[in-house]
């Protein structure tokens, strides 16, 4: 019972933390479509406040995915803005800035409101992972952000089933779901020390020094775990 409470003291702890820094970090929203039917939608089926508190969340739940308990092993943001205007695509991050589209939004045809929740878990793992210094394969740097978003449970019905795909990093939601393989079956911390060695720089021998085989051979594995 004492090893119970501890535990439990531990991780109302690090809730704490990630809370308080997400506190912290200043979000500003720019709706640059208002008047357009994705601005005009955007505000109606989502909202400022809504999507303010989702950004907040979506900071939370990564820095514990990651493990990222002090501010020393988290990238120093203090703001990040989330823009709504017209492009093709759905969204990108670049600069602490999260670009949605209105073009997408006001197509989706779904429960947008959830659809965008997904997207900005997506964007905000872009805003605050390390990449390798540049030299991860962009598509394993997609697919974590797509973990986030799988482990977040807000999935469309569209993405692959586990064991389907081309390659390990072929990104997205393939990538992710190999991740998912790889620390739900392998090592619960995998992707997290894999984003906290990702921050000087990257290697595929990350694979094998934390679990024990290459990344191929992995790939291999997960393709027979679930009969592909």
């Amino acid at each position: 019972m004492r090893l119970l409470n501890l535990v439990l003291a531990s991780l109302i702890a690090a809730a704490a933390a990630a809370s308080s820094t997400s506190a912290a970090v200043e979000y500003t929203l720019i709706n640059n479509a208002t008047g357009t039917p994705g601005g005009e939608k955007f505000k109606n089926k989502v909202g400022f406040q809504y999507t303010r508190q989702v950004l907040s969340d979506a900071t939370c739940f990564i820095f514990t995915i990651f493990n990222q308990h002090l501010d020393s092993e988290r990238k120093n943001i203090d703001r990040i803005t989330l823009i709504i205007h017209s492009f093709n695509g759905v969204a990108y991050a670049i600069n602490n800035e999260i670009h949605v589209s209105s073009d997408y939004i006001a197509g989706y045809t779904g429960d947008v409101k959830r659809e965008i929740t997904g997207v900005l878990y997506h964007e905000m793992t872009h805003v605050w992972q390390w990449n390798g210094q540049g030299r991860a394969p962009g598509g394993l740097i997609e697919g974590i952000a797509d973990y986030v978003r799988l482990k977040s449970n807000y999935v469309p019905s569209h993405w692959v089933k586990p064991g389907e795909g081309q390659r390990w990093d072929q990104g997205y939601d393939v990538t992710a779901r190999f991740l998912d393989y790889c620390s739900g079956v392998l090592r619960s911390d995998f992707v997290s020390l894999l984003n906290a060695n990702m921050k000087n720089g990257y290697s595929n021998d990350l694979f094998k020094q934390f679990l024990g085989k290459s990344v191929d051979q992995l790939w291999s594995d997960y393709k027979a775990h679930y009969g592909k």
